[in-house]
């Protein structure tokens, strides 16, 4: 079975525009490390939060040495546990939008997409309709993306 280990802000992104069961689709079950749960919980108040430990494709998972997060100091700790789980469990699937946690994914050989990457993915196989669309509607609920992701993002998909 294919091992698919995400970082938060992915996952805050789909749950924003009601499409976190993308994830299911295309991978199946999703390993988390606690500190991206965590990071989650933080956000209960928010209009899109769900409980992650009510899915039951997403599997929460340790680190087994806390210690090793101090290799990666210029991460949150969310970032990090990715990282370090993903070489733990040796992953087929890294999901991670921030720069500096994907330059350390690239550095470790890891397989890298992000939320576009996702959405791509999912257009590619029918899942969704519209990239562009979702692409505007978490531009609207507050996730930042540069305008030059968006528009390869929408070349790519054809939606031009």
């Amino acid at each position: 079975m294919h091992k698919t280990i995400s970082n938060t802000t992915p996952i805050i992104s789909l749950l924003k525009i009601g499409k976190l069961n993308l994830l299911k689709e295309l991978y199946g079950k999703i390993i988390i490390p606690t500190a991206v749960y965590q990071e989650i919980e933080r956000g209960k108040e928010k209009q899109y939060y769900h409980d992650l430990k009510l899915i039951d494709w997403i599997e929460i998972q340790e680190i087994s040495n806390p210690d090793s997060r101090d290799y990666f100091l210029d991460l949150d700790d969310g970032e990090a546990e990715v990282l370090i789980l993903s070489k733990e469990l040796k992953a087929d699937l890294v999901i991670m939008d921030e720069i500096m946690g994907r330059r350390y994914a690239k550095q470790l050989e890891f397989n890298l997409t992000g939320t576009i990457g996702i959405l791509l993915k999912s257009k590619e196989k029918g899942l969704i309709t519209s990239l562009k669309d979702l692409l505007i509607e978490l531009n609207k609920k507050g996730t930042w993306l540069s305008p030059k992701l968006i528009s390869e993002a929408i070349k790519l998909a054809e939606e031009e």
